[in-house]
Formats: C-alpha cells, sequence, structure tokens
C-alpha cells in the first residue's frame, strides 16, 4: 500500500478528485506534478476513463460495465475527498506501468 505524506493529501485531496471526473484526470497529472497524492489518482483517473471510452463502443455488456465503473468512480472519489489512496482492484497494475 502507498503511503503519502499527510501535508500532501490536505494540499491536493480536492484537486485528486478531479481525477476521476473523465476527462478531468488531466488537471491534476499536469498541474500537480509535485504531489505523489495527485498524481496517483490522476494515473488511476486515466486508466479508468480509457477503459471507459473502450468499453463504451461494446453494445449492452460494454454499457452495464461502465454502469459498474460508475460506481467505482464513486467510491474513488468519497475515498479521495476522505484522504485515502484506494488502489483500485482491477486498476492498479495498470497504474504501476504508467511513467509520466
Amino acid at each position: 500500500k502507498t503511503v503519502f505524506s499527510e501535508k500532501d493529501i490536505a494540499d491536493n485531496k480536492y484537486v485528486a478528485a478531479l481525477a476521476y471526473i473523465w476527462i478531468l484526470f488531466l488537471v491534476p497529472l499536469l498541474v500537480k506534478k509535485d504531489s505523489p497524492f495527485a498524481q496517483f489518482h490522476a494515473k488511476q483517473g486515466l486508466v479508468l476513463c480509457i477503459v471507459s471510452i473502450l468499453l463504451s463502443f461494446i453494445p449492452f455488456f460494454g454499457w452495464l460495465v461502465n454502469l459498474g465503473l460508475f460506481v467505482v468512480v464513486v467510491i474513488a472519489l468519497i475515498k479521495t475527498l476522505s484522504g485515502e489512496a484506494w488502489e483500485i482492484p482491477f486498476v492498479k497494475d495498470a497504474v504501476k506501468k504508467i511513467n509520466l
């Protein structure tokens, strides 16, 4: 589990939460490069956004999975605003491969 400083979390949790609102993952990714907490969430938001876009092209099944992703996004938003660094189970391996 990744640990972040209390100051980093307090200073950046609102910007980090933007990462889960579809394309807004770009805000913490580009604006908060010095914040490991914001970068962590921005990378998860990036993966979720890409998966959501790809699933949108698959009728019914993709739409159903996107509905599940929406629930994951709401949970991630709540946890981020609470100062948690929740590693989303099916996303965490992909996030570790992202080097930005």
